[in-house]
């Protein structure tokens, strides 16, 4: 997801609706590793996604991962609100699948409305159109930011090799885009890098 300082992770957006909490740490793990290999970020940030970021907040289930989270070998920074996603504070959000997808839906609405409303008030007059020609190099940076087929698909972690959700109205340049980031994980080796990991959380947990 764009953020006001690069790129933020959900994970999970839609795998797994109904995990345990030992499955949020290691969507922690498995997404710190995506973000400094792929990404290019050491050590990055990861946000347990809540409804309030005190400690005591959440349902129990929330709770639980947010202690098991706390003795895990990731920079885990508490829990984080919708808002944190877009604000550029935390790298990686963690929260399950039920809850990333409608999150994912909501966000590529959100963007999808915003586009509609400001193309609709730019052609509305001869002075939006004028605005847009001068400005036309702006708006199409804008709409590069947003757009889902820049990123090609979503990449399915935690499976023994390189998977790349697209979306179900997937254009060319998504699919194009898709095969390039699964390119880079095989490359960058990243399937490896979450088995270590991963093997350090089931010892301390």
């Amino acid at each position: 997801m764009p953020n006001r300082s690069g790129v933020s992770l959900i994970i999970d957006a839609g795998a797994n609706i109904d995990p345990k909490p030992l499955h949020l740490v290691q969507y922690g793990i498995m997404g710190s590793a995506y973000f400094e290999r792929i990404l290019g970020k050491m050590n990055p940030a990861v946000g347990l996604l809540n409804v309030g970021e005190e400690e005591s907040k959440g349902t129990d289930f929330v709770k639980e991962t947010y202690q098991l989270l706390e003795h895990s070998p990731v920079n885990f920074i508490g829990n984080v609100e919708g808002k944190d996603i877009f604000s550029g504070q935390c790298d990686v959000v963690v929260c399950d699948g039920f809850v990333g997808n409608v999150t994912l839906k909501v966000a590529e609405s959100i963007a999808e409305t915003m586009a509609f409303f400001l193309k609709k008030e730019l052609s509305s007059s001869l002075l939006g159109r004028l605005a847009y020609l001068l400005a036309r190099g702006c708006f199409q940076n804008f709409k590069k930011k947003i757009d889902y087929s820049e990123y090609g698909g979503a990449p399915l972690l935690g499976v023994d090799g390189v998977v790349i959700i697209g979306h179900g109205r997937s254009s060319a340049k998504a699919v194009m885009n898709a095969i390039l980031f699964a390119k880079e994980e095989v490359e960058r080796n990243i399937n490896q890098d979450i088995m270590e990991k991963a093997k350090k959380i089931v010892v301390k947990v």
